[in-house]
């Protein structure tokens, strides 16, 4: 059986433990768009310790869970944009502003006050911890240059567009390193597209190639309508999706169990691989396999087998860990069920 055949994933995310983090004060509010330190139980000078240990925890969920290209869990950060967003020349995290979260309410961000730019690593050893401990395919997930762009009091580029290809630029020389240093995939996180559609649609696009301008390596760009944890009324389908098909990335990904998207949308990315939302994470009871597999054949109606990757709705951290783990279980099988399926239908 081919094990390239509908690869399994995840998002980005896995839960970080209870004595890591305060999970119950970060599911009470937006995602964090500075850093919290008061966040973390564990004291700052055994704090890089203790997340190594959790990170290792939640790689090893992964291999046990038996998916086939796997993520540190960010268990590093305390929401996805965080870690890169403040580590920028150009930014004042210490004095932050307000901008509009996709809910349409004032967020606490960082304020740009100088021109953007990456002068050192931000992801690099978090990377090379990954790579040391398992011989797993593995991603790496940024932000995505349009929603950096979103998250922060812009107070020194002359609009959003300008501010976003800053943000690009940055991501792109990020982007390079994790490649050369043993990234097989690169993501970039970027849902803002989704919560504010009609600007994105003037140059979220060309933010997104210019972040993956001259990349030698698998890309992929992640879209969905917020953490099902914090949002659970959403739409049927994308305001922003089609679009996507002018980028430069390899990968698309979507939610799409939760929404119960219509999946023929799909035709609309002919040229880009897919990865499937097919865990509905606001749903605390676990997919059978069964399901998980029926979800797949859906898209398969739409999609060609060697252009999907399956994996859950979005990014994993507010479940429960036992939850994460039993769910990314019946993942692995499903697609294992039409991997089979499609394996002897051949023969």
């Amino acid at each position: 059986m081919p094990r390239n055949l509908i690869p399994t994933t995840v998002v980005g995310s896995y839960p970080q433990p209870e004595w890591l983090i305060d999970k119950q004060s970060l599911q009470n509010r937006f995602p964090p768009r500075i850093k919290d330190h008061q966040l973390w139980r564990i004291p700052k000078h055994l704090l890089g310790e203790a997340q190594d240990d959790a990170t290792l925890l939640a790689i090893h969920d992964m291999e046990r869970a038996g998916i086939s290209i796997i993520t540190d869990g960010e268990i590093r950060r305390e929401s996805y944009s965080t870690a890169f967003a403040t580590s920028l020349d150009g930014i004042d995290a210490d004095n932050p502003g307000t901008a509009r979260h996709r809910s349409g309410k004032p967020d606490i961000v960082p304020r740009v006050i100088g021109p953007i730019k990456r002068t050192r690593p931000v992801q690099l050893k978090a990377l090379e911890f990954l790579r040391k401990n398992t011989t797993r395919h593995i991603k790496v997930t940024l932000p995505g240059p349009y929603s950096l762009s979103q998250q922060a009091q812009n107070e020194h580029y002359p609009d959003d567009k300008s501010l976003a290809l800053a943000y690009a630029r940055a991501l792109n020389k990020e982007i390079r390193d994790l490649f050369k240093f043993g990234a097989d995939i690169v993501q970039l996180d970027d849902p803002y597209m989704q919560g504010f559609p009609d600007k994105a649609k003037l140059f979220a696009i060309d933010a997104i190639n210019t972040a993956l301008d001259g990349i030698d390596g698998t890309t992929a760009v992640h879209l969905c309508f917020g953490y099902a944890a914090l949002i659970d009324n959403k739409p049927s389908g994308y305001s922003f999706l089609p679009e996507l098909e002018h980028s430069i990335a390899n990968q698309i990904s979507i939610e799409a169990a939760q929404p119960n998207l219509d999946l023929s949308i799909l035709k609309q990315l002919p040229s880009k691989t897919i990865i499937l939302g097919v865990l509905d994470l606001n749903d605390m009871a676990i997919e059978t396999p069964a399901i998980v597999a029926e979800r797949i054949r859906e898209a398969l109606k739409y999609v060609d087998p060697n252009r999907l990757v399956a994996a859950p709705d979005c990014g994993m951290k507010y479940l429960p860990r036992n939850v994460a783990y039993k769910k990314l279980e019946s993942l692995a099988e499903g697609a294992a069920i039409v991997r089979n399926e499609i394996t002897q239908s051949t023969i």
